[in-house]
């Protein structure tokens, strides 16, 4: 039986959470030693250059590609991707937009397997009043949820305009009523911010809260908006199906698969709010197609 051995970024993002769950809950198959992997994968790809080359030319290589911004997409990222395209056995994307993507740039086999849905750790916990008052929101109010990141590091004002800030903050003024609140979570969400200042719609924000205060954060949703331009996932589409929180999204990430297509617009006021479905994608079902990736190479 092929053992697997995971990449982390080891930088307290998501990609790091996924790898966790995996070994969690897929002992049996993995191992923490690269020298007893039969297969490496990549689910940090970016970070490839922290393993020694000749340990992943020894070994089956999963690259993991969750998405590609074309738009920064230049030389630099390109001789990177081949580079490591030359390591690689078979590639793993999230959805289709990414195959599409990469399919024009290597030969290798690329695999479409959106992410699972992890139901041990998203799931209702309380009343949606009581969890408002706990957190000092408006017991009341019409919450729309944004628990992503706004700007780039080096410059805290500027929009990351993958992530589509500047889609949300115009999606939010056309919705504008007495009693919209806003929350947001998660770093870097200065352009948001001081937009909403500008618009006066009220807000609250919680700055990078644990995993179980953002799992009662969703639980006070009326909705949750996806304005971004280039997603992966995202993973909010999955956590909101999980608990249930109505979603407008635009077609990004693996949207068209989780949703019906009168709740997906480019321009999302236009969107039909609904849950994602994400059954088919809960754990442990969710882990199979990756299972069998991993046994068959």
């Amino acid at each position: 039986m092929n053992k697997v051995f995971l990449l982390r970024p080891s930088e307290d993002w998501i990609v790091d959470r996924l790898v966790d769950e995996w070994y969690q809950d897929n002992f049996d198959i993995s191992t923490n030693n690269i020298v007893e992997a039969d297969v490496v994968w990549l689910m940090a790809s970016w970070c490839y250059n922290n393993i020694p080359r000749n340990f992943l030319t020894k070994k089956k290589v999963i690259t993991t590609i969750h998405h590609i911004v074309e738009d920064k997409f230049n030389n630099n990222k390109l001789k990177e991707f081949l580079d490591r395209d030359s390591l690689t056995s078979v590639y793993h994307v999230p959805n289709f937009r990414t195959e599409k993507f990469v399919k024009n740039i290597t030969d290798k086999p690329v695999h479409v397997i959106p992410y699972w849905a992890n139901q041990k750790i998203w799931k209702r916990t309380g009343d949606k009043k009581d969890l408002r008052a706990k957190h000092g929101l408006p017991v009341d109010s019409f919450c729309v949820g944004s628990f992503q990141r706004d700007t780039e590091g080096s410059d805290l004002l500027s929009p990351k305009l993958e992530k589509g800030p500047d889609l949300l903050v115009d999606y939010l003024e056309k919705i504008k009523r007495d009693d919209l609140h806003v929350v947001l979570a998660g770093w870097r969400r200065q352009y948001v911010i001081n937009k909403l200042m500008d618009l006066n719609i009220n807000y609250t924000y919680f700055d990078r809260p644990s995993q179980n205060v953002l799992n009662e954060l969703y639980q006070c949703l009326d909705l949750y908006p996806v304005t971004s331009r280039c997603e992966g996932g995202p993973q909010s589409l999955i956590e909101c199906g999980l608990l249930n929180i109505p979603v407008v999204s635009r077609p990004v990430g693996i949207a068209e698969i989780v949703l019906e297509k009168d709740s997906i617009s480019e321009d999302v006021s236009k969107a039909i709010s609904q849950v994602p479905n994400v059954d088919l994608l809960k754990i442990p079902s969710g882990y199979s197609s990756y299972r069998n990736l991993i046994l068959s190479l």
